[in-house]
């Protein structure tokens, strides 16, 4: 359902047929998730879309959606399914008694949590949140199973890679580059009253002053419209879908105002600053408390903290040093989640 589940579910599906099993992949019409899956070499069925940011239209595509998946999986009655929390793969199973597994790293997605924890076996998440945060989802502490890790080790150990010469085209090699990533703006835990417009549109311009290149990654077709026309001399807005984890062996710094690309930064080494719209995820405060990543919501203060960065090189040498050691400490939630599956 998102580009990290395309990483994730991957990386899971070659191990899956590694070890004798057959997988059944199902997505849905979104530009980015399609297109890394392409490029992973994953064979995916798409079935219903995004539904956008407009609350009932998300309603309808689910609907439609869960109509379509039951269509599809109905006949073919596999022994299980599993999902980073998709509201319309735990429903479908729930109703055709096919064992649903859950895995999440975002107790504060509100709505997909409570629409699909309840109809889930099991929920598998990073130990760096405390079962604490999934008791008002009614999951019992011995339906949840932990790994060492946090999710983003699984495809940075896969795909990690650096930066081919097709992929650089618009990277001039010579500067040093600063990657920005919008917030999702369409999800429902940003809906909220204590969200708030990141700084991301507000930064590019004062970046630009800096002897770098400034990359914008957007994440829907709207969003590169929209960002072409106002950073039109500012900044290099990506039209099309990129491989980030190779990305990042180009980028001098990150900031994010999401939660996955800032804990992919992050754990590569790369200096990353988080604008998180809302309250720090229990992912970022990880981050933070590692050293690995820092919050700033003022631009003023982003600004100098990112010129800091590219005037002081030393910093991203340490930065990389103490994120490879933390890595590798980290285990294999791959290993986890398949030695509670029941297969």
């Amino acid at each position: 359902m998102t580009p990290k589940q395309a990483n994730f579910f991957s990386v899971l599906v070659s191990r899956l047929a590694a070890n004798g099993h057959e997988a059944l992949v199902t997505t849905r019409h979104y530009r980015e998730v399609e297109q890394l899956l392409q490029m992973r070499g994953t064979k995916a069925t798409v079935i219903g879309r995004h539904g956008g940011a407009d609350l009932p239209t998300k309603l309808t595509e689910s609907s439609k959606r869960i109509t379509e998946l039951t269509e599809f999986i109905g006949h073919r009655a596999p022994d299980l399914s599993i999902s980073c929390c998709s509201p319309e793969a735990a429903r479908v199973a729930y109703g055709l008694r096919i064992p649903h597994y859950a895995i999440c790293d975002s107790p504060h997605a509100e709505a997909v949590c409570r629409l699909t924890l309840p109809l889930s076996r099991k929920l598998f998440t990073p130990r760096a949140i405390p079962k604490t945060a999934w008791k008002r989802y009614g999951f019992g502490s011995s339906d949840i199973v932990q790994y060492n890790a946090l999710d983003p080790v699984v495809w940075i150990r896969e795909y990690a890679r650096p930066l081919d010469s097709a992929e650089t085209l618009r990277i001039a090699r010579e500067k040093p580059v600063i990657l920005l990533r919008p917030e999702e703006e369409y999800a429902s835990y940003l809906r909220t009253a204590t969200a708030k417009k990141s700084i991301i549109g507000q930064l590019a311009r004062p970046l630009s002053g800096l002897d770098a290149q400034v990359l914008v990654l957007p994440r829907y077709e709207k969003q590169v419209e929209m960002l072409t026309r106002e950073l039109a001399g500012v900044a290099s807005v990506l039209p099309y879908v990129i491989d980030a984890i190779a990305l990042y062996s180009r980028c001098s710094v990150f900031v994010g105002a999401g939660g996955t690309m800032s804990a992919e930064a992050a754990l590569m080494g790369v200096p990353t600053i988080s604008c998180y719209p809302s309250h720090p995820t229990y992912v970022d405060k990880f981050l933070f408390k590692s050293k690995l990543a820092e919050r700033v919501l003022s631009v003023d203060r982003a600004v100098a903290r990112v010129r800091r960065f590219l005037l002081d090189p030393e910093l991203g040498i340490r930065q990389k040093k103490k994120a490879e050691h933390l890595v590798a400490k980290m285990g294999d939630p791959l290993r986890v989640i398949m030695a509670h599956l029941d297969l």
